[in-house]
This record gives structure tokens, sequence and C-alpha cells, in this order.
């Protein structure tokens, strides 16, 4: 509790004082200025340990990312939202999926997938955030807790999401939904299971979702944009930690050229769910976000995309910062507009 009020205090500094805090002037790339939280936050110590990636477990990195962090703290008014898990069948196993039970909420439901390179993240990482989510939109979140790399590799976590949103369909009268008004999205990974869950039901010719909601997603493993060159260290996601979480998903590293792996790099974007998209200008996965919104304007889907100029990767995490509430209001009132 302490250490979430000293966050929320430093958090809420004037900006010359964080910036002061920080011992640097304000970073600016490409005409972009980095919000000061976010330089306040990386230049504490443990932001600048290099990590090697050789040797690096999934059970390692875990221990750092799947507890909630002091940090994704959203509102005081979703926090003591309560929740119901489910157990989801899956082939060769289960899974959990949860539920938030927001009051008086409409047929409408989002299938919400988190982030965490494929490898990390879980239903505890992602609570505040989900909680949020629900209490902005007012619709039903049931956030799943996919199967993880590299003990899973693709297409599994993809597969696991496709069972989950079956199940909603399947069980919509169960929940009070309109089977034709359930959202999918994710940050990150979860961005990525998204869109490829998208390109492979209109594939198939199945259900697809109402819309769908990506906020800073992997499209593209090639990992070959000038943002990877730019934003290789230094701003939270590193160039080396997306190639083990290549490594950890991918069986092989031709798999990196499937759509249903880089979705950006399908062959047709037509007929695809309207979408939100919202990248952040510090990112290294910011152009591949900017490409695939163009492919998806390009084939005529519906599809609002904001660059959140300032912002590093992950900011959906950062909720104690107040312009990352604003972002995601944003993002949830644009989702709502379609």
């Amino acid at each position: 509790m302490l250490k979430k009020l000293i966050l929320i205090i430093m958090m809420n500094l004037p900006k010359f004082i964080q910036l002061k805090l920080s011992k640097k002037a304000q970073i600016e790339l490409q005409g972009r200025k980095l919000l000061p939280s976010f330089q306040l936050m990386l230049s504490t110590p443990e932001n600048e340990l290099e990590v090697d990636y050789e040797i690096l477990t999934a059970s390692d990195f875990r221990n750092n990312y799947d507890e909630p962090n002091p940090m994704s703290f959203y509102s005081s008014s979703s926090d003591n939202m309560k929740t119901k898990d489910h157990e989801l069948e899956v082939d060769n196993g289960s899974v959990e999926i949860r539920e938030y039970l927001i009051e008086n909420s409409s047929n409408k439901a989002l299938l919400y997938f988190h982030g965490g390179g494929f490898t990390s993240g879980n239903l505890e990482s992602h609570d505040n955030l989900c909680k949020y989510l629900a209490f902005l939109l007012s619709i039903k979140v049931f956030s799943l807790d996919y199967r993880r790399s590299p003990e899973y590799k693709f297409p599994i976590p993809l597969d696991d999401c496709n069972y989950a949103f079956e199940w909603l369909i399947n069980n919509s009268k169960k929940f009070k939904l309109d089977p034709s008004k359930i959202y999918t999205g994710g940050d990150s990974a979860g961005g990525n299971l998204s869109a490829a869950l998208c390109l492979a039901r209109r594939d198939a010719n199945k259900t697809l979702p109402y819309a769908q909601f990506l906020l800073y997603p992997v499209t593209d493993l090639r990992m070959l944009t000038e943002s990877y060159t730019i934003f290789n260290k230094g701003f939270l996601l590193t160039r080396d930690m997306m190639h083990w979480f290549k490594h950890n998903y991918l069986n092989r590293n031709s798999e990196e050229t499937n759509p249903l792996a880089s979705p950006l790099l399908a062959q047709n974007f037509k007929n695809l769910p309207s979408s939100v998209i919202v990248t952040a200008g510090f990112d290294p996965l910011r152009d591949e976000g900017q490409e695939y919104f163009k492919q998806l304007q390009l084939a005529g889907v519906n599809v609002i995309h904001k660059e959140q100029k300032g912002f590093v990767h992950a900011f959906a995490q950062f909720g104690i910062i107040p312009e990352c509430r604003s972002a995601i209001k944003e993002a949830c009132d644009d989702l709502l507009s379609f």
C-alpha cells in the first residue's frame, strides 16, 4: 500500500520535477517527446539492467511479470469489481477465463487476450486493466488465461483463443449476450492473437468478432521496421526481448511469415471486423501497428488508429499515470463508436 502511494505521488508530480528527477533533459526522437512520467520510470536502476536472454528462463521472466504491477492500478471505482472464473475445455487440456461482473451491462462483451510476449502474463497481471475496461465500456469483459510459450508453441495459444470465442457464442444466452456483438482484443501479443483470430475465422467462414480492440499489437514477427532500430533498447521493450519472445512462440523461424503469426503479412485484409488500433510513439512495435492500420484502411475496413506519441510499450499496464488512463478511455470511446 505504501509503495502504491509513493508511486501515485511520483507519477502525479509536475512534469518539470519528473524530468529533474530523471536526471536528463526530456528525450525527443523523430519529433516526439517522451512523457516525463515514463522518462522518470525508465531512469530507475532496475530498468537499466542488461538481461542475458541466452540463459533467461520463462519461469524467471514470469516471476517479475505475472503478479499485478502496482503501477497498473486504474480506479477505485473499478478496483472492487467482482469476478467469476470459469474453466474452459480446450484441445488436450483446459484453461481459465475470468468474467468481470459489471452491473447493468449491455448485451455486448469483450473477450480480452493479455500481453506478455506469448510467454508471460495471466489473469492477475491484467486484472486491473480488465476491470477498468469493463467499467469504461459498461459491458462484460472476459479475460482468457491462454496457454503460454515456450511450453505451448504456435498455434496453440491462438487455438485457445478460438475455443474461448466459440465458448462465448455457445453460452451467449447464459450470459445474456448478443452473439453477434462480441468484441475481441488485447495488448501486444494479445493484440496479435486477436488479429490472427479474425483472419482465421474469416478464412474459415466462421462468425467474426463484432470489432477488435488492439493496443500496440504485434503484427510482424520478422522485426524489420525502422522503429525496431530506433527503439532497440532503453524504452522498456527491447529488440532482444522481442527476439526471445519470438523464439519462445514459434516452432521454427520460417513460421514468422505465416499470417496467423504475423497478421500484417496476410494477402487479403478485406471483410475483417471494425478495429481500434492504438500505438505508442516510443515502441519498437510502433511502425508495424501503423502499417496494419494502413492495410485495413486500404481494404475498406472501418478502422480508427491513434498514436500516443509520448508513450512507451505496455502503457496500458501503467494506469497510475493520468495520461494512460486518458488514452485507454479514448480508445474505449472509439470502440463504442462502432
